[in-house]
């Protein structure tokens, strides 16, 4: 995938591209899946979600944030494939009811947003968490909905010059939950990796 344009920012930043590119792998978007994001803010993960999926419907509750994502899938629009509704909404309010994906990319009710992903059978779910106290919230939110197939923590350094040397600045580590929410799809927690 071509590299996408993001020059409209959001207070809270895109997420990068790295953790975007592990995000990717772990929903294995295709052509006809219908992907859900939860909390757009600058429209990245939606942007790269619409360069594989179908459709993709992302749901951001502060309307500037959903002005940005707009106007950053306009900077986009020539490697958009998907039919993308963007919907100014607090989750799980006016999530669809037959997303193959859906990526939480904030905290905010997010235990009602996994059980409408168990409600609803969603295939793939992943979310993205900064912080070490919602992250352990959230395993165990996955684990009691009985949908966590793996868990990830990760963080990425990127070089820059010092005294004719190579240093590193690092980026805060992110903690990712990767689960099913289709019956007899998910994986025993003794394969978590």
């Amino acid at each position: 995938m071509p590299p996408i344009a993001l020059p409209h920012d959001a207070k809270a930043g895109p997420t990068k591209p790295e953790v975007r590119a592990v995000v990717h792998s772990k929903l294995a978007l295709e052509a006809d899946d219908h992907f859900a994001e939860v909390g757009s803010c600058t429209g990245a993960v939606t942007i790269e979600a619409a360069q594989r999926a179908g459709r993709v419907t992302a749901l951001e509750r502060k309307p500037e944030r959903l002005e940005t994502t707009e106007r950053n899938l306009a900077a986009n629009e020539d490697a958009i494939r998907a039919a993308v509704e963007l919907r100014n909404a607090e989750a799980p309010a006016e999530l669809p009811d037959d997303a193959d994906a859906l990526f939480l990319g904030g905290s905010r009710n997010f235990e009602a947003v996994l059980d409408h992903a168990v409600d609803t059978e969603v295939d793939r779910v992943v979310m993205n968490v900064s912080r070490l106290e919602v992250a352990g919230k959230a395993t165990e939110a996955f684990r009691e909905r009985g949908i966590l197939e793996e868990v990830v923590q990760f963080q990425v350094s990127h070089g820059y010059e010092l005294a004719g040397a190579t240093s590193f600045n690092s980026d805060n580590p992110v903690y990712m939950l990767v689960g099913s929410a289709t019956p007899g799809d998910s994986k025993s927690e003794g394969s978590q990796r």
